[in-house]
């Protein structure tokens, strides 16, 4: 099928794109819905700005709508974005939210598009575990769960911290891929970017137990030894 893939630049929509093209699919359009404030509904917001670079890597074209980040204009925008695209449907990282995948399947039913959800209800284990084969590489922009101190901002998810994820989740019930909205990521990296994204600045912001890395500045470099060549 010929495919738009909602893309907010998280771990969970890199992989849900990437698993689109393994099975075979095209993908012409990216699509990015971008909150005026940083609220929304429906959709991933940290650092929604550093998006036309991931899609640069990818070489794919990035299509954007603004949102007052209501529900009402979260839905509105998303089909404003998705009507004058020549598509089947649309693809979405969609895991356990059922609040997410009904407003999806609603706008996109609407439409006549199909829902392509390669993690819907999947077991989050195989999620994380897929994350990682995959060659993924994302790093955690917020943390807002019990469990989840400052150190956790800016750190790549990789094997120990996966584990560390695990041990987590026994002690506070978290969700290992922050389905929960325990933890929000921004890929840096995958077998699709042609040069991975580098952070150059950032600003943390903690308060209360919970905060957000802010990325002022990215930018996209060439790899040293198979990764990129400035991270956090």
């Amino acid at each position: 099928m010929r495919l738009a893939a909602l893309y907010s630049g998280g771990k969970d929509s890199t992989l849900a794109l990437y698993l689109a093209q393994q099975m075979g699919h095209e993908i012409p359009y990216l699509v990015g819905i971008m909150p005026k404030d940083n609220e929304s509904w429906i959709f991933h917001i940290p650092n929604m700005g550093i998006v036309s670079l991931m899609a640069d890597s990818v070489g794919i074209e990035l299509v954007t709508a603004e949102t007052s980040g209501s529900e009402e204009d979260d839905m509105r925008s998303l089909k404003e974005a998705l009507s004058p695209l020549d598509i089947d449907g649309v693809v979405t990282g969609a895991v356990w939210s059922d609040y997410q995948w009904d407003r999806m399947n609603a706008v996109c039913g609407d439409m006549g598009l199909k829902v392509l959800a390669p993690l819907w209800r999947k077991d989050q284990d195989t999620v994380l575990y897929e994350l990682l084969a995959s060659g993924i590489r994302a790093v955690i922009v917020g943390c807002y769960a019990e469990g989840l101190d400052e150190s956790w901002l800016g750190r790549e998810i990789d094997e120990n911290a996966a584990e560390e994820l695990r041990t987590l989740r026994e002690r506070y019930g978290i969700s290992v891929i922050g389905e929960g909205g325990e933890y929000e990521s921004m890929t840096l990296d995958s077998p699709m970017h042609s040069k991975p994204l580098s952070i150059i600045e950032y600003e943390k912001e903690w308060k209360k137990g919970s905060g957000t890395l802010f990325v002022k500045k990215a930018e996209l470099t060439e790899r040293l030894n198979g990764r990129c060549a400035r991270s956090l």
